[in-house]
């Protein structure tokens, strides 16, 4: 049997469409790196941007220094949500954060992937649904396709291959649930 071999040379996704001009991604590049790549600190100026990129953001979000925001017209916020500094939402895919949601910094939200059994390496994608009370940990990575039930935890570090199960602590690569999250006053 003979072993086939990765082509990169025939790699084609004008599949995708994100659903937007070229123009205002070139737009939407330039307004990110002034007030969300950088150290700019005014949420309310960043919420103002996200909103006229057509992203739905609710009340109370905070969004820190150094985020990466891919596709804001991909992205749902809900309230009382926290964006940590250096996080990056790369949605490819639409990425839904319901309310009280915790992305720590240095967490990534990664939509899209490649088909690794493909020699032409095909761009895949899967939405990002973090359920209420999600937190993310720093450093960690949630995966395309991935829903993070009702107050999953996924702890520091630790990588979201799969579904995560509300009120549940993950931890590792990949990750595994380890115990139950209980909640005090």
């Amino acid at each position: 049997m003979t072993k086939k071999e990765t082509n990169l040379a025939s790699f084609n996704n004008q599949w995708y469409k994100h659903g937007r001009s070229s123009v205002t991604n070139l737009l939407w590049y330039l307004i990110s790196v002034v007030f969300f790549k950088s150290a700019f600190p005014f949420n309310k100026v960043k919420v103002f941007w996200l909103r006229a990129f057509g992203a739905k953001i609710g009340r109370g979000v905070v969004i820190k220094p150094h985020v990466n925001i891919k596709y804001p017209w991909l992205l749902q916020i809900g309230n009382y949500v926290w964006i940590g500094e250096h996080v990056w939402i790369d949605n490819l895919a639409k990425v839904l954060i319901e309310d009280h949601v915790c992305v720590s910094q240095g967490a990534m939200l990664l939509c899209g992937n490649h088909h690794y059994k493909k020699t032409t390496f095909d761009l895949i994608i899967g939405e990002i649904k973090l359920s209420k009370g999600t937190w993310i940990g720093a450093k960690s990575v949630v995966c395309p396709g991935v829903t993070a039930g009702s107050h999953a935890v996924l702890t520091v570090g630790s990588i979201a291959t799969s579904h995560l199960k509300e009120y549940t602590i993950y931890q590792g690569n990949p990750a595994q649930a380890v115990k139950e999250r209980i909640l005090k006053e």
